[in-house]
């Protein structure tokens, strides 16, 4: 099979090579999926699981990509709950070799069923900044009714995800990002967008949660406009950004076939609405990866026509 690999972790998405690969083989309660579609985060290359194993051995040259979408072909020892031909979208363990590839082996807990009328585009560009949104907002920041949100990132692939469902819920939503991205932000829901280049951040007031993917000096501003009761949500890492009435809670997401089922009826109806911002082949992975300019949104990679 062809396959995106990375064997140098410094050379970042320039180490990139399309090679052909071993296909995969199921281990137990496994199933491999043809892979349809991919997407990348952004920053994976950085991630120790992404370089080493559990018990933190070398494991190069690696597979990267995490989000798919595709049709199972084969089911491991044991495996209940999904079956061969079964369109399916979801997350790949990042200790495991990845979906930029034509195939990949993976837990069939970390799927879900596609419906038949969403493309398989939509399915992978939707699981991890879905999910991240969704666990973010309900799990870890408790989002009520009428409660107000401050959402960094506002045009990017997860805080566009957090803006809708935040929106949905009944918050009031204020997005930040650069100034280009003022009308993306509200497009995708925010009532209000705050210009973190030129408006001053301080004036949004007091808020009842924040969804922070910055972190660093955003994150510890950010901390001082929660209410009393209130939480800062982050996804960039531990942070001494505490509300002096509040919690700080950083979260990695963890997958879930309810809730991304949750997610992508959603996204069926009309409801909630990806961010993609290019498409490209698996032949022009390497070049959508290292754009000669900035693309805003996420990429996705068409791995079958």
């Amino acid at each position: 099979m062809k396959a995106i690999v990375v064997t140098d972790q410094a050379a970042g998405t320039a180490g990139m090579t399309l090679l052909e690969q071993p296909e995969p083989q199921p281990a137990i309660n496994d199933v491999v999926v043809q892979v349809h579609a991919s997407g990348f985060t952004w920053d994976e290359l950085t991630w120790p699981s992404t370089w080493t194993d559990r018990l933190g051995r070398d494991r190069t040259p690696v597979i990267p990509g995490q989000e798919l979408a595709g049709v199972v072909t084969a089911l491991g020892y044991g495996t209940t709950g999904l079956s061969v031909g079964q369109r399916v979208f979801g997350l790949t363990d990042s200790y495991r070799s990845g979906t930029l590839a034509e195939y990949v082996a993976i837990e069939a807990r970390n799927l879900a069923p596609l419906p038949a009328d969403v493309d398989f585009t939509v399915g992978a560009s939707v699981a991890m900044p879905g999910l991240t949104a969704w666990q973010g907002l309900f799990q870890h920041g408790r989002l009520q009714v009428g409660q107000s949100i401050l959402v960094h990132g506002a045009a990017g692939a997860v805080g566009s995800m957090v803006s809708q469902l935040a929106r949905e819920a009944g918050a009031y939503v204020i997005g930040t990002g650069r100034s280009a991205h003022r009308q993306t932000a509200l497009g995708f829901g925010a009532h209000e967008f705050i210009d973190l280049e030129n408006d001053t951040l301080e004036d949004v007031g007091s808020v009842d949660l924040v969804f922070d993917v910055f972190g660093g000096d955003i994150a510890k501003r950010s901390a001082g406009l929660i209410r009393a009761g209130g939480t800062l949500v982050t996804i960039a890492g531990p942070t001494e950004a505490r509300p002096a009435n509040g919690r700080t809670i950083d979260f990695v997401l963890v997958s879930d076939r309810a809730q991304l089922g949750e997610i992508i009826q959603r996204v069926r109806i009309g409801r909630l609405r990806t961010n993609i911002g290019n498409i490209a082949t698996l032949d022009e992975a390497v070049a959508a990866f290292n754009p000669t300019k900035r693309i805003s949104g996420k990429t996705i990679i068409r791995v079958r026509p």
